[in-house]
């Protein structure tokens, strides 16, 4: 029962996190220095990168009508209309994507995993990508956003906006959305449509690295138990729920708000985490 409790505290906090700009990475480290799950240590790994799997599904819900590319069929005409924007914006979105194959198939990830997933790493990250948030706020501030909507996203910046994203891939703690949310900014994609597209990205991103992580789980020759298997469904659905909740909230809280307070938030963390570890 108590694995239970702390599985649903894990994906409150994984439901939170992945989608405000503030790096699940930083909250992880910290939570597993007081709640430790009595799991192995290769379960505990899968565990915290299947988890993800709630907030995948939110995504996938919450955009269902902007990623899904058919229509009611014609029944006058008998066939399927297919919709050409959500086509080209899949095909941007898978674009996106490549770099971060890329990246992995040359294992770059493994060794940015070795030297910087750590405390004192996971900090200095937090408080760098914070400033570099409030710096680019305060910059965009008199900038007028040159692409407006999904649909004004060409395959060119789709590729840089994935480029960007290898941030958080290469420095645990920079944040995966806020990575790819900035560097949208920075290249003149107003905040909502940074924000979709970053959601919509995520799908297939984080969906590529939950079915690796299990993959190498299974090829070790490992199962999982009854328990570990409840343990694991509890994670994805609370994180499922709460980031139906938490996507809500923040589509609805950049129309009148900036980033700059997860900036702020970030530095905050950033001291608690590198302070904790150094006492």
């Amino acid at each position: 029962m108590f694995e239970i409790i702390k599985a649903i505290i894990y994906g409150i906090v994984e439901g939170i996190t992945e989608w405000l700009p503030v790096s699940s990475t930083g909250h992880l480290i910290l939570l597993e220095e007081f709640i430790k799950m009595d799991v192995s240590p290769e379960f505990w790994s899968l565990f915290l990168v299947v988890v993800q799997l709630g907030a995948i599904i939110a995504s996938a819900l919450l955009f269902w009508n902007k990623i899904w590319p058919f229509q009611k069929p014609d029944k006058a005409a008998g066939k399927t209309i297919f919709k050409t924007d959500t086509w080209m914006l899949l095909f941007k979105v898978g674009l996106a994507c490549v770099p971060g194959v890329i990246f992995a198939l040359l294992g770059i990830d493994d060794i940015c995993d070795k030297y910087f997933y750590n405390g004192t790493g996971v900090s200095i990250a937090l408080i760098a990508f914070g400033i570099v948030f409030i710096l680019v706020e305060n910059w965009n501030k008199k900038r007028i956003a040159k692409y407006n909507t999904l649909a004004d996203v060409t395959f060119t910046l789709a590729l840089y906006i994935g480029i960007f994203q290898l941030l958080a891939a290469a420095f645990p703690g920079t944040s995966r959305s806020g990575a790819t949310i900035i560097g949208a900014l920075i290249l003149g994609v107003s905040r909502t449509a940074a924000s979709e597209f970053t959601f919509i990205l995520a799908i297939p991103a984080m969906l590529g690295a939950s079915l690796l992580e299990l993959k190498d789980f299974l090829d070790m020759g490992l199962s999982m138990g009854g328990m570990e298997i409840a343990i694991l469904l509890v994670g994805v659905i609370v994180a499922f729920a709460v980031s139906v909740i938490v996507i809500k909230f923040l589509m609805s809280y950049i129309k009148k708000h900036d980033f700059k307070v997860f900036g702020w938030y970030r530095i905050v963390l950033g001291i608690v985490v590198l302070l904790y570890f150094m006492l």
